[in-house]
């Protein structure tokens, strides 16, 4: 359901366009002024905004102002009964969607928001039924240039690294460059490099013929043929085996590719999109990664920033999964005083951290509302600046310990989440836990 923001200080107005785009399918919020619509624009996300010229304290020129500076992506439509074409134009170069007269038909209205609402990425909602998924939500500065980037990247098919921390969307970028180039009918296959042992990752990426080893029964296409025409994405590619990298970079470099067992090579036509949450660059000069390889994969770098960067978007996180989270008529909204206590708080598990947040607070709260309480957030400032707090004496391997149980006990158990939190390949985080078990020690 399209989610639209009508603001009209005429209080008639107002209901008769909800009555008739709720009748069309859309979930309309109303505002009975501009301070008021700006206010609501701050904690959700809006498919369009219909906003009345005339109106006290803020009118719809300020408030198409505001849209354009902080979502300039969200299309705005101007309603007046005293309107001129100097207006219309004016109304126009400053990033109006379109202009209607009063009185208006229904009909009007509804013809120019199916217009206003199709401009928007749709693309970006695939996979959820609700819609949303897959949308990369920014009102933040730094990020809305980051998508732009992003989209000028698309229109090429030059290699894409992307370094950010875990947790902060590296594989929504990737479908998000891959859903605006030439290639986005074609397939989009995402490879986690560090989940699988070194021994399968090789077969997994570039196939097997029959007979190739025990247990190869039959031909197995690779995760490159299957990607044929489209986009791969190669996640922590600084996990990938020395070996597998020399194979990467043939790839990049002749655009075929060996399989296992092999006697010819296989062409392939991929786009090739590369994810990791180290620094690349570091394992380079430390001899962990090729050379070769960093410059063919840093064609175009983009690096996303920890959502402790960008504060401004966490109201708008806020209300896409409150959306995506709560089923049925139920619908939790986040208070003010709640939405500071978020933006106080530091982020390390970046924009998966606060999902889960606001997941547990909505399975929680009891109330409409959900208060500062529901949150379960330690906002200490020496345990925020800190982390778990360790006891003198301990050493660094028993530290290294600890963090990793309390870790894994902050995740259920599941091990890519914490590997993700500590910053570590999920290969790196197992072979920790090998060796505490050989102690005694059992996670």
């Amino acid at each position: 359901m399209k989610q639209v923001l009508v603001v009209d200080d005429e209080q008639q107005i107002l209901s008769a366009i909800n009555a008739t785009l709720s009748r069309k399918g859309y979930q309309v919020i109303t505002a009975g002024n501009g301070q008021e619509a700006l206010g609501k624009l701050s904690q959700s996300f809006f498919q369009a905004v219909i906003t009345d010229v005339r109106m006290p304290r803020l009118d719809g020129m300020g408030v198409l102002r505001e849209i354009k500076r902080k979502a300039p992506e969200t299309p705005v439509i101007l309603l007046t009964g005293h309107g001129t074409v100097d207006n219309a134009v004016e109304a126009l170069k400053q990033g109006a969607f379109d202009y209607l007269m009063k009185p208006f038909t229904s009909k009007q209205l509804e013809d120019v928001l199916s217009k206003a609402t199709r401009s928007m990425p749709e693309e970006d909602d695939e996979g959820d039924p609700k819609g949303g998924a897959g949308r990369i939500l920014a009102r933040d500065a730094k990020m809305k240039q980051l998508l732009s980037m992003a989209a000028h990247a698309a229109e090429s098919d030059a290699t894409v690294l992307v370094e950010a921390e875990s947790g902060t969307g590296k594989e929504l970028l990737a479908r998000y460059i891959h859903r605006r180039s030439r290639r986005k009918k074609g397939p989009f296959v995402a490879v986690n490099c560090a989940a699988l042992p070194d021994e399968l990752l090789e077969s997994e990426l570039f196939g097997h013929e029959k007979g190739a080893f025990t247990g190869a029964v039959k031909r197995k296409p690779g995760k490159f043929e299957l990607a044929d025409g489209g986009t791969i994405l190669l996640d922590e590619v600084g996990e990938m085996p020395p070996l597998l990298q020399a194979k990467l970079l043939r790839v990049l470099q002749e655009g075929e590719i060996d399989t296992v067992g092999g006697l010819e090579p296989v062409a392939v036509d991929v786009r090739v999109i590369a994810t990791t949450n180290c620094n690349l660059k570091k394992a380079v000069s430390e001899g962990g990664f090729r050379e070769d390889l960093y410059y063919r994969l840093n064609v175009i770098p983009l690096t996303i920033p920890p959502l402790s960067r960008r504060k401004d978007d966490i109201p708008l996180l806020v209300s896409h999964f409150c959306e995506k989270h709560q089923d049925g008529e139920e619908h939790k909204q986040f208070s003010q005083e709640t939405l500071d206590l978020l933006h106080k708080y530091d982020w390390p598990g970046n924009v998966r951290e606060l999902e889960n947040v606001v997941r547990r607070a909505l399975a929680l709260c009891r109330n409409p509302v959900v208060s500062p309480g529901d949150l379960f957030l330690q906002l200490d400032d020496q345990d925020q600046k800190s982390g778990p707090r360790f006891k003198a004496g301990l050493s660094l391997r028993e530290m290294e310990k600890e963090m990793i149980r309390v870790t894994l006990e902050e995740t259920d158990g599941n091990r890519t989440h914490a590997a993700e939190m500590l910053g570590i390949s999920l290969r790196t985080l197992r072979n920790k836990l090998k060796e505490y078990r050989k102690e005694g020690d059992y996670y």
